[in-house]
């Protein structure tokens, strides 16, 4: 069974850009503060919004992504 994935784009919610359904935190955020060395348990003190299993989620597909890549 697939999961859809908790993300959405709405040309009306941060210029379309993808972002954690129902919040306004773009899932490009989650990469960026995992690039600079922060955790996941950082990213979602400064980003209460999202919740931790959509965050877990989206991070576990573009996991399996790349590995499909490499």
């Amino acid at each position: 069974m697939k999961t859809s994935l908790p993300i959405e784009t709405d040309p009306e919610i941060m210029s379309g850009a993808p972002v954690f359904t129902g919040t306004r935190v773009p899932v490009e955020s989650l990469f960026d503060y995992l690039m600079r060395g922060s955790n996941l348990d950082e990213f979602l003190d400064c980003f209460p919004t999202v919740k931790r299993e959509n965050a877990l989620l989206v991070l576990d597909h573009y996991k399996h992504e790349a590995a499909a890549v490499t």
